[in-house]
């Protein structure tokens, strides 16, 4: 316990004896870790927006007006039989028809419709896994009977409709966030690092005199380097405790005006998610105080 004192008393004092370079390391790691939380809380947005976007995928197959109910049914249960398809339903033209009126605003659009009913029946197909949709839209395609019966017989690929372009687009970006933050994650902790690393450099430079009477002395290595390593690790805490108060702040001010302008996406992050973003902020913190104050000292304070 006394040397835990004698520790944290000493790298208390280096506070003062290089107080620009040891804020310049704080604000450094504050920063790092800003950035890095903030990109990882953007991540699982991201992440939540594809899958909700994701879940949504359906294939829509439509059918002549002539089709026969029949051959509905056997397009209809050997869509059923296919693997990933969670549920098979059928819509008819006057489903379609009250579908789209409840969806839009202005009904002057269907009084000018003069009572014709211009949609067609449809197949509606839900996946199980929604990365499957070429697939089974293929194998719809590909259907005899579909062929016969689809809304427009000679393009039969213009007859079958689903999302998949908007998800791949989603996943692509996703893909670009990930590498990008990926890349500025590395930057940013090496900047920590090299921060880290001149702030104990300089309070080994201070205290060269002290250590060498240690030495003298005959004190452990241990002992002597035990300062240095509290130094860093109070410098990474402080700066990592900042960032965790910042994106807090963000998560209860900022977000939910995010929520409110773009009620038409899903951004919510759980409680648990952003616990364990916190946790690995302060955790990364330490790490890269430790492991800079450590690389300074290997280099510059021979015990």
């Amino acid at each position: 316990m006394s040397s835990f004192g004698y520790f944290l008393r000493e790298s208390l004092q280096g506070f003062t004896r290089n107080l620009s370079t040891t804020l310049g390391s704080i604000i450094t790691i504050f920063l790092s870790l800003l950035i890095i939380g903030v990109f990882l809380v953007a991540g699982v947005m991201v992440e939540n927006l594809v899958s909700s976007v994701e879940n949504e995928v359906t294939i829509t197959a439509y059918v002549a007006d002539d089709a026969q109910q029949s051959d509905i049914d056997r397009v209809m249960d050997s869509v059923r039989g296919m693997s990933d398809v969670q549920s098979v339903s059928f819509t008819t033209k006057e489903q379609a028809l009250e579908n789209f009126s409840n969806s839009i605003s202005n009904a002057e659009i269907i009084e000018q419709l003069d009572g014709q009913n211009p949609l067609p029946a449809s197949i509606d197909v839900e996946l199980s896994d929604p990365q499957m949709v070429e697939s089974v839209a293929s194998q719809i395609q590909g259907n005899s009977t579909y062929q016969r019966i689809c809304e427009d017989p000679e393009n039969v690929g213009d007859s079958i409709k689903y999302g998949q372009a908007t998800v791949e687009r989603l996943f692509q970006v996703t893909n670009y966030v990930r590498y990008i933050g990926l890349a500025l994650i590395i930057l940013l902790i090496f900047i920590a690092l090299v921060f880290i690393n001149n702030t104990i450099r300089l309070a080994i430079l201070a205290r060269r005199k002290e250590i060498a009477i240690m030495r003298l002395v005959g004190a452990s290595n241990g002992f002597i380097r035990g300062p240095f390593l509290m130094e860093g690790a109070i410098h990474a805490l402080i700066g990592s405790v900042l960032a965790v108060v910042i994106i807090q702040l963000l998560r209860m001010f900022a977000i939910p005006r995010l929520q409110d302008s773009l009620q038409f996406l899903s951004f919510d992050v759980t409680g648990t998610t952003y616990v364990l973003i916190y946790v690995a902020l302060v955790g990364a913190g330490l790490i890269i105080g430790l492991i800079g104050s450590a690389l300074a000292m290997r280099r510059y304070l021979k015990v």
